[in-house]
């Protein structure tokens, strides 16, 4: 049986949802999708190896990591979501975290996303929003923005997580809470899932033998509020796991705000050590992963403000060369040589591939025309690139190539 605290199942006692029952049991599955992209491959020796594995068992990999539980099926930073990741083989769980009126942390993708990530808008706490809904009216989008800091701690719980997902056409709320998209599914929405607080999601990480990767993300409101500053922020994230008695080693924390990866390293050096800098140098105007002229710092002046982990996204560590063949980026290239390791997001977020692949493929859009190149990404990210782990919404995908290729 899952062993929790006492707050954490008065939580799922006052939820009413029998979660405290489920037990992996020591069983991880992959369930068919890795298979199914491995039969979409284009013939040849990577295909033949990922085949060869086919009656492997399926193990743990700490090479895998659950991005906010397995979201391509189950409503986002819930219990259900994290579970199922757990299931299929994520060694390490995400809780994106922002904090509530009343200064509480929890885990949501983004402190102004109650609009698109639970019922808000069908509840009275539709008065809390910053934005209220407007509807859709001719070539003007439905609008709203709910935000975390709008509402407390008990009344956040009091929330339906759903499916990431809104109607731009929508005439009512009904209409915008929907949405979601066709590749994925509402199957595991019609029974309420469970929203988490961050000292929740260690608890029930722990639990599920998975080691935490929380990213903290960057507020809506200005800082300070209500007297809370950044610092504080940063420094409450890293209390919550030294007060359940998580030991450093086991914690990856996460920023996009380099003062924040800063910050840790300066503050709390052992958890400093294995905090990741997530980039995303991409939004700056000019930026190429392909020429270093354009980066805000080189890789070598990361590794010198004693940043040992960056994140990049997929794209930005590959490219093709003459032959078609995905090889890795100017930036993997001199991440390496400065001693940097690299962790990267995120496999199984950009539906089918026959097309391209969107935003996560773009420098290799060219040769995405298929489901199955998803293992040739993969492959290049870990044999060339050298990356130490994958973030995936479905984690059974990233795990199944780590067990194959024999990554812990």
């Amino acid at each position: 049986m899952l062993r929790f605290s006492a707050l954490f199942l008065s939580c799922l006692a006052a939820a009413a949802v029998p979660v405290a029952a489920q037990s992996l049991d020591g069983a991880v599955t992959y369930g068919p999708r890795p298979h199914y992209l491995v039969d979409r491959m284009a013939e040849g020796p990577l295909k033949d190896q990922l085949a060869a594995c086919r009656a492997q068992e399926a193990r743990t990999s700490l090479f895998s990591i659950g991005h906010r539980g397995a979201p391509m099926q189950f409503p986002e930073h819930t219990v259900e979501s994290n579970v199922a990741a757990a299931r299929m083989g994520a060694g390490i769980l995400e809780c994106d975290v922002t904090f509530t009126k009343d200064l509480e942390l929890v885990c949501r993708h983004a402190q102004n996303d109650l609009h698109t990530t639970t019922n808000i808008l069908a509840t009275p706490l539709a008065d809390t929003c910053s934005t209220p809904f407007s509807a859709a009216d001719g070539d003007t989008p439905a609008t709203a923005e709910c935000r975390t800091s709008e509402i407390t701690l008990d009344e956040f719980m009091t929330l339906t997580p759903k499916m990431d997902a809104s109607n731009k056409a929508a005439t009512t709320v009904e209409e915008y809470i929907g949405g979601t998209a066709a590749w994925r599914t509402d199957l595991y929405t019609t029974e309420p899932a469970t929203l988490m607080t961050h000292a929740e999601s260690i608890a029930l990480f722990q639990s599920l033998g998975a080691k935490f990767t929380p990213e903290l993300k960057s507020p809506s409101v200005e800082m300070p509020f209500n007297g809370f500053t950044q610092e504080d922020y940063a420094q409450k994230l890293v209390d919550e796991y030294k007060a359940a008695g998580i030991p450093a080693t086991d914690v990856w924390l996460q920023s996009f705000n380099l003062d924040d990866v800063l910050y840790w390293i300066k503050a709390e050096p052992e958890f400093g050590a294995q905090a990741v800098y997530l980039m995303d140098e991409y939004n700056i105007d000019g930026y190429s992963p392909m020429d270093a002229s354009t980066w805000p710092n080189t890789m070598a002046e990361l590794k010198n403000m004693g940043i040992n982990y960056i994140a990049p996204p997929t794209w930005m560590l590959v490219t093709t060369d003459a032959n078609d063949q995905i090889v890795p980026s100017e930036l993997a290239i001199q991440a390496n040589a400065a001693g940097l390791q690299i962790i990267t997001w995120t496999i199984e977020r950009s539906g089918p591939l026959v097309t391209g692949g969107g935003w996560y493929y773009q420098s290799i859009a060219d040769i995405t025309t298929s489901d199955g190149v998803m293992y040739d990404y993969i492959d290049a990210l870990a044999q060339d690139v050298g990356v130490v782990g994958i973030f995936s919404d479905w984690p059974a995908t990233v795990t199944y190539y780590a067990n194959c290729m024999g990554l812990e």
